[in-house]
């Protein structure tokens, strides 16, 4: 039987997995993400002792998914500094003598959801995280949008609202939108985390606003049938239809939408999204393969 390999490899945390032929969880693993070598001896110690056939990895970015660039497979200008520069692919290929299938932490999401979740079914989709960062993966007849690399949708500029003196939370662009909407920006401005605020909180309004203009701006400029909201933030509910109710102010009637109920979504697959989006990575390879070997014999 065929075994798939997942890494979500979060700042905060790395998620390993192993699945079945048929996408079924294995097994799976959580640990905490320290400096490269301390964080991936626990990874490859997981993957020895349950074998795989491929490995999907989903990371935290910027990682260059470019396979014609020297540093394929490498995280780059990352803010988490022991990170920078990072030959992430080529060392799980080193130690694991398998072949590791990269995209960013974010596409891996949006990718579980369209072949499982929410978006299964569409033929396009965009999935935004909001937690620890803010980052969204596209996916547009069932290939990721990318160009030199992979879209920051996370660090799109956002009007401040009004009411908003908060200066932003990046370290590189402070108020963008993941300066403004993220779980550090929320604590940063408020003292507490978002789970400790009341729905009511003032805070809430100016994350909805700033989710509004990135959802706003993604209509107009992807046009994708369905977007996914997923991460820790999203966990407070009530913010989605704040979000809706937003878009529908921000559009303005300009671009005829869907339901916002059916257009604008919450994650479906119980935080696995992103783990069973590596999963179908791996088995993508894997299937490539057969066909090219095929048409060799």
């Amino acid at each position: 039987m065929t075994h798939y390999g997942a890494i979500e490899a979060g700042g905060t945390k790395f998620v390993l997995a192993v699945g079945d032929d048929q996408f079924n969880l294995l097994e799976k693993l959580s640990i905490p993400t320290r400096k490269p070598e301390e964080t991936l001896e626990e990874v490859v110690a997981f993957f020895k002792e349950h074998p795989i056939d491929a490995l999907g990895l989903g990371s935290f970015g910027p990682i260059d998914l470019n396979k014609d660039s020297e540093t394929y497979g490498w995280i780059t200008n990352t803010p988490k500094l022991a990170w920078q520069m990072f030959d992430v692919v080529g060392y799980l290929e080193k130690a694991l003598k398998v072949p590791v299938i990269p995209t960013t932490d974010v596409n891996a999401a949006c990718y579980g959801e369209y072949r499982f979740g929410v978006a299964k079914g569409k033929k396009s989709a965009v999935y935004y995280t909001v937690g620890t960062g803010i980052g969204a993966g596209a996916i547009n007849q069932g290939q990721f949008i990318s160009g030199l690399s992979h879209p920051e949708m996370g660090h799109m500029k956002v009007v401040p609202h009004p009411d908003d003196d908060f200066q932003g939370a990046c370290p590189f662009h402070g108020n963008c939108l993941e300066g403004m909407a993220s779980g550090p920006a929320i604590e940063k401005r408020t003292g507490k985390k978002g789970d400790q605020l009341s729905v009511d909180d003032p805070t809430w309004d100016f994350v909805s606003d700033y989710l509004a203009q990135a959802i706003y701006n993604t209509a107009l400029m992807l046009d994708p049938e369905v977007i996914i909201f997923g991460g820790g933030v999203m966990k407070q509910t009530h913010v989605l239809n704040k979000v809706r109710t937003l878009v529908t102010q921000y559009m303005n009637g300009y671009k005829e939408l869907p339901a916002l109920t059916d257009y604008i979504k919450l994650a479906s697959l119980n935080d696995n999204q992103g783990v069973l989006g590596c999963f179908a990575l791996a088995n993508d390879y894997l299937e490539n393969k057969k066909v090219l070997e095929s048409k060799v014999n």
